[in-house]
């Protein structure tokens, strides 16, 4: 049995009224992937990868195989459009990864996947592929995340407990929101219309990960966020080579 064995293994929606409404999620047998992608509204070959990473869960490849984060960089931003999903913490975490895979550069589209630099066939896409042989290994941790909309936050809370002892393995929680639009009047993609999903508003850790521990972190949910098209999602991850130990998304209570 595992540390975690007495959570439920399907995500629990208790209907209560919204001040106070709790749900909770726990992650199961197979091993979830995480999927990165770094991108812009500031540069001109972000948009065909934000709509290939909107149209996975259609494809079958949903949260429950792979979990998907978009951050928007911001050093696109004096080209003359300040992408307003950018933040600085976002281009760190980038460079950071890239020093990781011995890259000296960083570009956008990026997309990561379990750590490590990953580029789409030219002729064949084979994501799905790829995505398969990550559900088939044993997960590395185990994670239970639950949460509680107390007035304007998103108080959430995950327990993660280490199926084997791991140097430098990390917790993280993100906050990312769905259906998003804009249009942009300047800079790369003057005058288009550009659409995003897995927009990541806040990455709160790293959190030191060891014995079963509970990880807790308010997200404070700004006026103009669609709680429903909000999640919050938690993942496990080794400093030294980026490998994602398990992951696991939990939309926002309602």
């Amino acid at each position: 049995m595992t540390p975690l064995a007495l959570f439920s293994t399907a995500i629990l929606l208790v209907a209560l009224p919204a001040q106070g409404a709790t749900c909770s999620a726990s992650s199961g047998a197979r091993r979830v992937a995480l999927l990165e992608l770094y991108t812009s509204e500031g540069c001109d070959s972000c948009p065909p990868a934000d709509r290939w990473v909107s149209a996975l869960p259609a494809r079958g490849l949903g949260a429950d195989r792979v979990l998907t984060l978009a951050y928007h960089v911001d050093y696109w931003n004096y080209l003359g459009w300040r992408d307003p999903f950018a933040q600085a913490r976002f281009s760190e975490r980038q460079r950071h990864a890239n020093a990781r895979i011995g890259s000296r550069t960083v570009y956008t589209p990026q997309l990561m996947l379990g750590g490590k630099d990953y580029r789409r066939g030219d002729v064949r896409d084979a994501f799905a592929e790829h995505i398969a042989a990550v559900n088939r290994e044993q997960p590395g941790a185990d994670i239970a995340l639950s949460m509680t909309l107390r007035g304007d936050t998103l108080e959430s809370s995950a327990r993660v407990a280490l199926r084997q002892a791991q140097a430098g393995a990390a917790v993280f929680l993100a906050l990312y929101e769905n259906r998003l639009a804009n249009q942009v009047s300047a800079g790369e993609n003057r005058g288009k219309r550009l659409t995003h999903d897995f927009v990541v508003r806040e990455l709160a850790g790293p959190f030191a990960a060891g014995a079963p521990q509970a990880v807790n972190h308010g997200f404070r949910v700004a006026p103009s966020w669609k709680l429903g098209d909000l999640t919050v999602a938690a993942f496990v991850q080794t400093a030294a080579t980026g490998e994602v130990l398990q992951a696991l998304a939990l939309p926002a209570c309602r």
